[in-house]
């Protein structure tokens, strides 16, 4: 199911802060996007959480310092099967859906 992108953040946002806009927001993810407003990645509450509560953690560490899933996102052309079975294989359960120039246009969720 295709659903609107949500809050997008830049990736150099602090962790911390990134935490409190998904919270605030009350979404399951953010999407990031580059200084270009292009899609760099997708992260949950459940991945910030981790790395705010990990032992290298500081006030400084920026969303762009942690692992997280960057791609390759789901093109807008793409069928949606083929879409699904990527996303199945990589053990994804939202993708980014990004136009032919990087830009997000929607979050593709699998939801069975």
């Amino acid at each position: 199911m295709l659903h609107a992108p949500g809050p997008q953040v830049d990736d150099h946002m602090a962790v911390d802060v990134a935490l409190s806009v998904l919270i605030g927001a009350r979404v399951p993810h953010l999407l990031l996007q580059d200084e270009d407003g292009r899609c760099t990645g997708l992260v949950t509450r459940a991945q910030l959480a981790a790395h705010h509560g990990g032992l290298w953690f500081s006030e400084q560490t920026r969303l762009r310092d942690i692992s997280l899933d960057r791609g390759p996102f789901t093109v807008s052309t793409a069928a949606l099967g083929e879409a699904e079975a990527a996303m199945r294989t990589r053990t994804l359960s939202v993708s980014p859906v990004v136009d032919e120039h990087g830009y997000a246009l929607g979050v593709l969720a699998i939801t069975s």
